[in-house]
């Protein structure tokens, strides 16, 4: 088994972020496997290179180990680009204000986000047009006859590799065969599973887990306070423990957990974190 943790260096890890690595790094040590950590930082305009050693930092607080040097997407760009060059794609000039504009249109019932198709077909001589006006095309792949997954970005219009390109071509070159990751990625599954199988990529196995959410129930963000490592009270062992407590677990050293991880055991429910900081209670 090889699994993974691939955060975005945009920011400190929070309490969400940590507990997701946690798991993953549980998962994939008590099968005897490989732990790799990739950092996704193809947004250049987010990216902050203090970052990068912050959250290993904080990973090996936790008592997180991984194999094997941290790789970084933006030095693989070739490898996208090849991938890019095997799929069947067109440029689209649109805007996502123009897009949500189109789903709402009376004649659309679009789900909520979709694409509309409105560059699919344009002719060379639209597409040169559109060219000529300055905007810039992002590329999408042709999506035919996949229920629920629209034409997607693969590259967008300032160039940056898409999420679900970056991570499909990433995960198999590094031999990842195990994902782990919050149940608000699984929306994103079909798309990355239809890249898989166009490009003749193995798929892993996926499993979705409950959030940390804030105290008002929405995805943890820095605006709750006290999210991350180096804001807790609590020494690194310590969040360590409050963090396994909200899996089910009680051993206090990364052995103990390893010894004591069950994956059928674990809780199917959000978790939220309570005024006081503390997570007492499961979200409904």
């Amino acid at each position: 088994m090889t699994g993974r943790f691939a955060p975005s260096p945009t920011g400190d890890l929070h309490l969400g972020n940590l507990r997701t690595a946690l798991l993953a790094w549980l998962w994939a040590r008590t099968g005897g496997g490989r732990f790799l950590v990739r950092m996704e930082d193809l947004d250049r305009g987010r990216v902050r290179e203090q970052f990068y050693d912050r959250q290993l930092r904080d990973l090996a607080a936790i008592g997180l180990d991984w194999d094997g040097p941290v790789v970084r997407q933006s030095e693989r760009t070739e490898l996208y680009e090849d991938a890019i060059a095997r799929l069947d794609t067109y440029p689209c000039w649109c805007t996502r204000a123009e897009i949500r504009e189109a789903a709402s249109a009376p004649h659309g019932e679009l789900p909520e986000g979709a694409y509309p198709g409105t560059c699919r077909d344009l002719s060379s001589a639209e597409q040169a047009e559109r060219a000529a006006g300055g905007r810039p095309a992002a590329l999408r792949l042709r999506v035919e006859g996949v229920p629920g997954v629209d034409d997607f970005v693969l590259r967008r219009g300032d160039g940056a590799f898409a999420y679900n390109l970056a991570v499909v071509v990433d995960d198999a070159d590094q031999g990842v065969n195990h994902v782990v990751r919050g149940h608000d990625l699984e929306d994103s599954t079909p798309r990355q599973l239809l890249l898989m199988r166009l490009l003749g990529l193995p798929e892993p196995e996926y499993h979705h887990v409950p959030l940390i959410l804030g105290p008002d129930g929405k995805r943890l963000a820095k605006r709750h306070g006290a999210v991350t490592l180096e804001e807790r009270p609590e020494a690194p062992d310590d969040v360590r423990t409050m963090l396994a407590r909200t899996l089910g677990l009680s051993g206090r050293t990364p052995d103990e957990l390893l010894r004591e991880f069950d994956p059928s055991t674990l809780p199917t429910a959000d978790c939220r974190l309570s005024a006081d900081r503390r997570f007492d209670r499961a979200a409904s």
